[in-house]
């Protein structure tokens, strides 16, 4: 925590980087009040247990925005707690493969109102927030690294796909989320093209037809 600290504050405050604070202190515009500083280096060590017992139980995103809100909560540092909290939680993510959070401009205000909620004990905005980020950063990547096979296919919103197949919307989405067909999303929209879903199409019948096949035999 505090080498990552360092890295944090190394070019804007060498002094402080990688120290733990040694003074209270209280956050602007929060009624929370961070633990004693004495406090601290005792706080942060039964972090690094509960993940120790919980990082196989909890499932990585949800673990990783629990992490955070820990580290904001205590406030181990006098300066760049949340660009901390931030990284810590970025290389939880990394180290199971998962895409990093960016916290855009946009959602600033969202994101502390949330992690206001989770200091009062209602952590679910909070945790919903940074699932929509990983979601977000994913399919920025996936998006990315379409083979220029797929993106050269014409995709339409699955309100649009869905009026030429015998498929509702509502089903597509389901298929989108679970992989079955090639799609991504477009901002907050899923989007995917009618080769796409005849290719699941042809490949459900293929199992039909075999699972009839190994009835009859």
């Amino acid at each position: 925590m505090r080498t990552l600290h360092q890295l944090v504050l190394r070019e804007t405050n060498s002094k402080e980087a990688g120290k733990y604070r040694t003074g209270n202190v209280l956050i602007t515009g929060s009624s929370h009040t961070p633990p004693d500083a004495m406090e601290v280096p005792v706080k942060i060590k039964e972090i690094f247990e509960w993940i120790k017992i919980n990082r196989n139980k909890i499932h990585i995103v949800e673990l990783s925005g629990i992490i955070h809100h820990k580290i904001s909560n205590i406030h181990p540092f006098a300066d760049g707690n949340g660009r901390t909290a931030r990284l810590f939680m970025n290389l939880l993510l990394m180290q199971k493969g998962f895409p990093v959070v960016v916290i855009l401009n946009n959602d600033r205000k969202k994101y502390y109102n949330a992690l206001s909620k989770a200091d009062r004990g209602d952590i679910s905005p909070f945790l919903r927030l940074i699932a929509q980020s990983v979601e977000r950063s994913l399919n920025i990547y996936l998006k990315t690294l379409l083979p220029q096979k797929e993106k050269s296919k014409k995709y339409f919103p699955l309100s649009q796909i869905s009026k030429n197949t015998p498929y509702s919307e509502k089903y597509l989405n389901l298929l989108a989320r679970h992989g079955k067909i090639a799609a991504h999303k477009e901002g907050r929209n899923w989007v995917t093209s009618l080769d796409s879903i005849n290719k699941y199409r042809e490949e459900r019948k293929e199992k039909i037809v075999m699972q009839i096949i190994k009835k009859v035999q």
